[in-house]
């Protein structure tokens, strides 16, 4: 994949760019439909399972996809660009701050 082509480089920039969970929200609505969110966030949750060992049986049964989207998740998991290794350790040791109250 060129990820230095103009559009690649805009589509990152956008996603960058991004300030709150809403503002995320939003975007990602926009961007994809309903069923790619449902699909992507199902791959995410496969990656952290296969990241804690899960096996593929029990990770299809809690998800719902398909053995070849879970080796395809642990293939990228293990042998890519780290994408996954990164989220996962991002989201473990992200702290959670408190919802402000709104008056």
């Amino acid at each position: 994949m060129d990820w230095n082509t103009e559009d690649n480089k805009r589509l990152i920039d956008a996603i960058l760019s991004l300030k709150t969970p809403e503002e995320a929200q939003h975007f990602l609505r926009d961007l994809m439909t309903e069923n790619e969110i449902k699909e992507f966030t199902k791959r995410l949750s496969a990656a952290i399972m296969l990241a804690n060992e899960m096996p593929y049986s029990e990770i299809k049964k809690q998800t719902g996809i398909s053995s070849t989207t879970v080796a395809r998740v642990s293939l990228w998991l293990n042998k890519s660009e780290d994408g996954y290794k990164n989220i996962i350790k991002k989201l473990n040791n992200r702290v959670s701050v408190p919802q402000m109250k709104k008056d």
